[in-house]
């Protein structure tokens, strides 16, 4: 086995059930209810017309420019699939563009995401299909390699394993970890139940003002009588 230039299978993936109800539940949310600390980081953002992202990771490390890895995902990756690629968070060549993400999306894979740069804005913008990165350039990649498939990933603090869960909207994308989904889908569950059924009495009392000061105080704050 060479470390950096590998292809490895894929040996587990989270289940479809749990791809299902994560879909429906916000970013925020499922974030909150992970400490805020499996996030992609701001850097990576929703460039495509709008959709939710949710399916298992397959995974790709690359070197910053070059697509070679990117390009043997494709061949790897079954309907459903997130493709995750890391690519260093360079932007100086795009990873990929129209024709492979026109790909993604005649095999129904859930959605890319590149830790790296974009081409073809324009078309992606009028997709619902996901996408997810880090900008945009014209330049195309390099097809050279090294890299590897199906390794762990760190895109900006965010930590990805085969077959993860990942799930994104307008606000951005996360991870979750195979072994956590069921205690994290009851926490965001529940978080998201009740935020719901607060917006009706929004603006019909004040905003803990009380509280709010209470707290302020403690931490030494004056207040001007």
């Amino acid at each position: 086995m060479q470390a950096g230039f590998q292809v490895l299978k894929r040996r587990s993936a989270v289940d479809s059930e749990w791809v299902k109800k994560f879909a429906t539940i916000p970013v925020a949310n499922i974030s909150d209810s992970m400490s805020r600390l499996n996030s992609g980081g701001a850097q990576l953002r929703p460039l495509h017309a709008g959709g939710v992202l949710c399916g298992p990771a397959l995974t790709v490390k690359s070197r910053p420019g070059d697509n070679l890895m990117t390009h043997m995902a494709l061949n790897l990756a079954v309907e459903g699939d997130v493709i995750v690629v890391d690519a260093g968070g360079d932007l100086t060549n795009a990873i990929v563009g129209e024709r492979m993400l026109a790909y993604c999306v005649a095999k129904k894979f859930a959605g890319v995401i590149i830790y790296g740069a974009v081409r073809d804005y324009g078309w992606i913008r009028q997709q619902r299909f996901p996408v997810y990165a880090c900008g945009v350039t014209h330049q195309g990649p390099y097809k050279d390699g090294p890299g590897e498939i199906n390794t762990p990933l760190s895109l900006g603090g965010m930590v990805v394993h085969p077959g993860d869960l990942i799930v994104g909207d307008e606000d951005g994308v996360l991870c979750i970890p195979q072994a956590n989904v069921a205690d994290v889908h009851v926490k965001a569950a529940a978080k998201y139940e009740f935020e719901s059924s607060t917006f009706a009495a929004i603006g019909q009392k004040d905003n803990d003002a009380a509280g709010y000061r209470a707290k302020l105080e403690k931490l030494g704050c004056f207040f001007e009588e």
